[in-house]
């Protein structure tokens, strides 16, 4: 078998095991309860009339969802075989880019292969509301496999190359880029004395245009400091406040970066570094840098603080991480058995793990890539043939207790979906107090009798209740099915 041969079986293993590992792919799931919606309103723009305002929070700023959208309206792919196209092609480019980095940096192909099986192995990244993969088409990844083909350039110092993909990685996700152009920029200025006057000039150019942002542009007001009513809406959302994480996430966060430093010692003793390699540990060990001193300004509940997540950077510092213990695994002290053994074991655990996580933990297929059939799928399928103006009013942990949004499955505006909308609470105030508003008033949402639906629908112009039927309200029935039925509130 060539070698090109035998990485295409590779990428496939790799995308296999690691969604395996996800709990399979799933399409509408989780953050595509906002995704799926602001990419179908780029495509049809009649949609989600009273939602956009949610919607357009993050839309604006994402590269990616109009991408995605341009694509759907120009090919006519529907959006679940495109997030499944996307998603392929996500763990592919994964895999590539994984496998350019780990050579550059030269570790052996056993080492590769411990490297790649280590990645399959989807966890979370402590107190970050960050996982290491996911089962599922998200932007995120996109913009994250940018930053991993920029760090393979940047680790042969093609410093071009390195800074196209970081553009690409912002164009993707702004917030995924910016962690890795703080990187680069930061570790050029510590590895690369020479070029500090020019990389100085930059920044401050780029200084100029934040401040514009943060000013006149459209980053106005995101200094400002959160108040109590705006903090409450995001009481579940404790990752983002890290002065309050528990030991364990700080102990877990802050050994990443002594990984690093003693890895890259021993490598740098052997001298067996790479040209850009001082520059990308420099790079993490300053993102960390940057992460301490945002601690204080997101205790201080300074919004732009909060809403940058800026302990997410510890997703780029475990990436590297794990490249170097495959490395320190393998290739520190090689031996051809003590090699073999060690893949041999890591793809046990992985295979195994994946297998148990598939079939016993999430007890789903491995591919999952349209909505599933169910009574409340079907309800959705029917909300979605009606009028696009409706707004449907449903249990608000919908999304969580049944599988898929109302956005999602209908393309419907929802009156509350608590899971996405206090996640996008976080970017804006206005609609914080959207979101606190519909929450108190749906707070006894199970012991809602018919004269308090209608009360609702008067006071917020709702048009519909989806219900289950074990309650029965006295209110025209417009559509149901063994589980669910949908009240008329016009």
């Amino acid at each position: 078998m060539s070698r090109r041969a035998a990485l295409a079986v590779a990428a496939a293993a790799f995308a296999v095991v690691a969604t395996a590992n996800s709990g399979g792919y799933r399409f509408g799931v989780s953050d595509q309860a906002y995704y799926e919606p602001a990419v179908a309103k780029g495509v049809d723009p009649t949609l989600f009339p009273r939602d956009s305002a949610l919607l357009d929070v993050q839309s604006r700023f994402l590269g990616s969802v109009h991408l995605l959208a341009g694509l759907s309206r120009a090919t006519g792919a529907a959006l679940p075989s495109l997030f499944l196209v996307t998603y392929l092609a996500t763990m592919a480019g994964l895999f590539a880019a994984s496998v350019v980095l780990a050579r550059r940096l030269g570790l052996s192909w056993w080492a590769v292969a411990a490297f790649l099986l280590l990645l399959t192995l989807r966890h979370r990244i402590a107190k970050t509301g960050a996982n290491s993969l996911e089962g599922y088409m998200h932007p995120r990844m996109i913009a994250f496999v940018c930053g991993v083909a920029a760090a393979a350039a940047a680790a042969r110092a093609r410093a071009s190359w390195a800074a196209a993909w970081t553009i690409a990685a912002a164009f993707m996700h702004p917030t995924t880029g910016v962690w890795f152009a703080v990187m680069f920029a930061s570790g050029i200025a510590a590895a690369r004395p020479a070029w500090r006057r020019a990389l100085v000039a930059g920044g401050g150019v780029a200084a100029i245009v934040a401040g514009w942002m943060l000013t006149l542009g459209p980053l106005a007001g995101r200094l400002r400091i959160m108040d109590a009513d705006w903090l409450a809406v995001l009481a579940d959302k404790d990752y983002v406040f890290p002065a309050a994480w528990p030991a364990y996430a700080w102990l877990l966060n802050l050994a990443y970066p002594v990984i690093l430093l003693l890895v890259y010692r021993q490598r740098r003793a052997r001298g067996i570094t790479a040209p850009g390699e001082q520059a990308i540990v420099a790079g993490l060990l300053a993102l960390v840098g940057l992460f301490l001193i945002s601690v204080p300004l997101t205790a201080a509940h300074v919004a732009l603080a909060v809403q940058l997540q800026i302990n997410r950077v510890f997703w780029l510092t475990d990436f590297l991480a794990t490249l170097y213990v495959a490395w320190w695994l393998i290739d520190r002290a090689p031996h051809a058995r003590r090699r073999i053994a060690i893949v041999g074991l890591i793809a046990a655990l992985a295979i195994g793990r994946g297998a148990y996580v598939l079939r016993v933990e999430a007890d789903r297929t491995l591919v999952q890539a349209s909505l599933p059939d169910t009574t409340w799928t079907e309800v959705l399928a029917w909300l979605r043939t009606q009028p696009a103006s409706w707004l449907v009013l449903a249990d608000p942990g919908h999304a969580w207790k049944y599988g898929v949004s109302v956005r999602v499955g209908a393309h419907r505006d929802a009156f509350l979906e608590l899971g996405k909308d206090s996640s996008m609470a976080m970017y804006d105030r206005d609609v914080a107090m959207r979101v606190k508003e519909r929450s108190a008033a749906l707070d006894n949402f199970d012991g809602l009798e018919a004269a308090g639906v209608r009360a609702l629908a008067a006071r917020f112009g709702i048009d519909v209740l989806v219900d289950r039927r074990t309650r029965v309200l006295a209110l025209p029935v417009l559509h149901q099915n063994a589980d669910f039925v949908v009240y008329d509130l016009r």
